[in-house]
């Protein structure tokens, strides 16, 4: 960490000549050397002139130098913008609130995280009933000054004596493991590394978990290495990593991963077997009674989805979209395993189920109809016992526990509706409010709306537009389209502080429901996937199109918005239609297409976008590529790249050559910036103080790009929709 300080300040002073800017000004970008690296991807000659910004900024004294020279160029121009002040302090304004996550029980105590408003971490906190005395489990905003150290994986014995937790340093998705001791709350001396893609799961007894976990990356590698050959341990407490023993491997197949996790019972160690972003799984089960007793293979290839629910003795219920793109509940009955002995106990539905898990002795399965939560319960045997009854469209989560339970929690919200926190009870079927969030803004005054509109195949597709009541639609609203499109990933209605912010500032929000994502299922899904993704790119444009004919805004004043395959989707949609939009924020995007498989968890994602290694695939994946679409001689968009130094998911490399390719290209007047973040990752974990930040700068860049006047009462407004708090994404 010295050397990368150390390294900052060289480049600082040793930055690239560039200009200080002011919004307004002709902006100096830094003069970013060109290679002249070129690869031959199956006969065809392709350019990578910024292959050199690949080099980690740690080790790099260069790629550092080129990181200093470009924050030289952007921050200054951000921190002129006259209305960044008057955001910011709305912004903090509008966070400063209790925010509560759903309650969950573990032997007989309840626990949950809270926190204050503006902490930079949530706190975890236990009682041992509602009206009981609260104390503090753990504080992530002691283990660091700044908040990049976060809690980032959580478990309990059955017993509540242990918790296993894990720690993650400035959003990297490297993670620590350590035990406390819930009786003294005071950690042991365990401390288990390189983890990634991983939980823990105790075995009934208490004594110690199953955690998947990698090799120790080589030395100046390990934001950027490719993870392979995953091993699953058990960890018995009290001792060394060292002796931990291995329970399965599979070193003949370096790209499977494992996740563990032990039958409510006790009995079994069931494995789900993994090889990317897909959820098509194979399952391997041991018998913990029997201890030298071997892994037994299930389902033995990676044809469909498997998720383990729960099980009653050998019979085993599995969520499944084998022969069901939209999903259904089987029992495998692990003595008669054979594919013909499988009984369908829930039918595949006309909406696709999304989750499913078992709590009071009942099915509790989360649908969805047109991107809008629908919650079911079924008796064991499957019939149908009841549904749960909501607020209004929204989304709904939580409802966890174990089978003896008789209580449950879960969420609610939507995009003009703060989160609010419901205990359920399992046997009579009745919500009580426990807590609702008290936001300082009048969440009344905002409507929601969903419409359906064509893309270009006339493939209908849904899009929630939220805004102000009342607004007039003359063609001239600032407007933000969000999206995503991809791993099976659904966007649901869910309240932010940010888009609240928005809609205050006058703008109005649209999130569509692109192919890729799971808002329809299997089938919605792949029609989004490899030689099928310019369908996204195509449904994103559709909105956007969709957005100016019936007169909410032009393209001058419509931006886009989206983050990780949401940040390519960005820069897909900026490079085949830059006449559209009026502003662009691609937020830790994939944008080389063509090597994304070679670094880190990349390789995961192949099942969606296909890989350059495959000639059809290649061309398909040329053809939309970010990185390689940019034509010289052409007005982009104004454009604000997102990333940050530690993002060891999407290597901020991506955006770094984005971003000096955008700069060689761009002709015009509009600013084409990145702002690279220090000590965060892909943004999980992400302190409160920094996520201020970065939305503050974003909206300050769409109202100087998007010509916006702010509306004369924002910063003003206060309001509350209740007492207590919620748990919003932000």
């Amino acid at each position: 960490m010295r050397r990368f300080r150390a390294l900052t300040i060289v480049a600082i002073a040793l930055a690239l000549t560039a200009s200080v800017a002011v919004a307004g000004s002709k902006l100096d970008y830094p003069k970013t050397k060109r290679g002249d690296v070129v690869d031959d991807y199956h006969g065809t000659k392709v350019e990578d002139p910024y292959r050199w910004l690949e080099d980690d900024v740690r080790t790099s004294d260069e790629v550092a130098q080129w990181v200093a020279a470009e924050n030289k160029v952007t921050m200054p121009y951000l921190e002129k913008i006259e209305e960044r002040a008057v955001i910011k302090n709305r912004l903090t304004e509008l966070w400063n609130y209790e925010r509560y996550s759903s309650p969950f029980k573990v032997a007989g105590r309840y626990y949950y995280f809270k926190n204050d408003g503006l902490q930079n971490q949530s706190v975890l906190y236990t009682l041992d009933s509602f009206d009981g005395e609260v104390t503090v489990v753990m504080d992530p905003n002691t283990w660091s000054e700044d908040g990049t150290v976060a809690l980032s994986g959580l478990t309990f014995s059955d017993d509540g004596r242990y918790a296993a937790y894990s720690k993650s340093v400035a959003g990297s998705d490297w993670s620590d493991w350590f035990v406390r001791d819930l009786k003294t709350n005071e950690d042991l001396s365990d401390h288990l590394k390189w983890i990634k893609f991983s939980g823990a799961d105790f075995t009934q007894d208490g004594k110690g978990f199953f955690y998947g976990r990698y090799e120790a990356p080589p030395e100046g590698e390990e934001f950027k290495a490719l993870n392979k050959n995953m091993k699953l341990y058990y960890h018995r407490i009290g001792t060394p990593q060292d002796v931990d023993v291995l329970v399965y491997q599979r070193p003949d197949e370096p790209d499977w991963g494992f996740g563990a996790e032990t039958s409510e019972d006790g009995r079994y160690l069931i494995i789900s077997i993994w090889k990317g972003t897909d959820a098509r799984n194979r399952v391997v089960y041991k018998d913990l009674s029997e201890p030298y007793g071997m892994p037994i293979d299930l389902i033995t290839d990676f044809e469909a989805e498997f998720s383990f629910i729960a099980n009653d003795g050998p019979v085993f219920y599995f969520k499944t979209n084998e022969d069901a793109p939209k999903g259904k509940v089987v029992a495998i009955d692990i003595r008669r395993p054979e594919p013909e002995n499988r009984i369908t106990v829930i039918a595949e539905a006309e909406q696709p189920l999304r989750n499913i898990g078992v709590t009071g002795n009942l099915f509790v399965a989360s649908y969805l109809k047109d991107a809008v939560s629908y919650v079911r319960m079924f008796r064991m045997d499957g019939t149908h016992l009841r549904d749960v009854e909501f607020p209004g469209p929204g989304s709904a989560s939580g409802f966890g526990g174990k089978r003896s339970y008789t209580e449950t929690f879960y969420t609610f919200t939507s995009f003009n509706m703060p989160t609010s926190i419901y205990h359920y009870d399992m046997i009579t079927g009745e919500s009580e409010l426990w807590r609702q969030a008290d936001v300082a803004a009048n969440v009344e005054d905002y409507e929601v709306k969903q419409v359906f509109y064509e893309s270009k195949d006339g493939t209908k597709v849904p899009m929630f537009i939220a805004h102000r009541k009342g607004i007039k639609l003359d063609g001239k609203r600032p407007t933000l389209l969000y999206g995503y499109g991809g791993f099976n990933i659904s966007l649901t209605p869910r309240f932010s502080i940010t888009r609240m912010a928005w809609m205050e500032m006058g703008g109005v929000f649209a999130m569509p429901n692109l192919r890729g994502g799971g808002e329809y299922g299997e089938e919605w899904h792949k029609a989004g996937t490899k030689e099928q993704k310019q369908n996204v790119f195509d449904d994103f444009i559709a909105a956007a199109e969709w957005l100016i004919e019936n007169n909410y805004t032009k393209p001058e004043r419509l931006a886009i918005q989206g983050g990780s395959n949401g940040g390519l989707l960005v820069g897909a949609a900026m490079t085949q239609r830059p006449d559209l939009f009026g502003a662009a924020l691609p937020a830790v995007g994939v944008m080389d297409m063509l090597r994304f498989h070679k670094f880190t968890a990349g390789r995961f994602w192949v099942d969606d976008y296909g890989s350059a290694d495959n000639p059809e695939e290649f061309e398909a994946l040329l053809a939309y590529s970010p990185y390689h679409n940019l034509k010289k001689g052409t007005e982009y968009p104004a454009t604000l790249i997102t990333t940050a130094d530690t993002d060891d998911r999407v290597i901020p490399a991506h955006s770094f050559k984005f971003a000096a390719a955008l700069q060689a290209a761009h002709k015009g007047d509009n600013p084409v910036l990145i702002r690279i973040e220090t000590s965060a990752g892909h943004g999980a974990g992400k302190p409160t103080e920094k996520r201020i930040e970065e939305a503050t700068d974003l909206w300050a860049f769409l109202v100087e790009n998007l010509k916006m006047t702010l509306p004369e009462l924002f910063g003003q407004e206060t309001g509350g929709s209740s007492a207590m708090g919620g748990a919003p994404s932000q």
